[in-house]
């Protein structure tokens, strides 16, 4: 039989966000675009220099979102901060990297799943 031996840990509940966890939540999205944005750029290297040197660059970025989203569950539950910064993410590399950095159309769908992905952060939060 399965044993839950993390059901003593204290969940964090929400009760009033502050400067950190916005804060928090503004730099793991920054990272997250820096991050996804920097594997394009890897990927488009021509040289194995500058694809590797681009790939340092995207890992580094993730892994201070690691760091952020770590900080975040000090401040929320785990099922609201996982969604709320992936749905995040999808939204700014779609916009900021894609669109705005790259240049890359965005069709009638993905914007309508966008919307949904706005519906759905926004139901995540209560």
């Amino acid at each position: 039989m399965f044993h839950n031996r993390f059901i003593n840990i204290p969940v964090p509940k929400i009760d009033n966000p502050s400067i950190t966890v916005f804060s928090l939540i503004f730099i793991n999205l920054a990272f997250n675009i820096l991050s996804n944005a920097s594997f394009r750029v890897s990927a488009l290297s021509e040289t194995w220099r500058g694809m590797l040197t681009w790939q340092v660059v995207g890992n580094l970025a993730g892994f201070i979102t690691v760091l952020t989203l770590t900080g975040l569950l000090r401040h929320m539950p785990l099922h609201i901060a996982f969604p709320m910064t992936m749905g995040l993410t999808i939204l700014g590399v779609q916009l900021v990297a894609a669109r705005w950095i790259f240049h890359e159309e965005i069709s009638t769908p993905q914007w309508i799943g966008s919307i949904f992905i706005v519906i759905g952060i926004w139901l995540i939060r209560s």
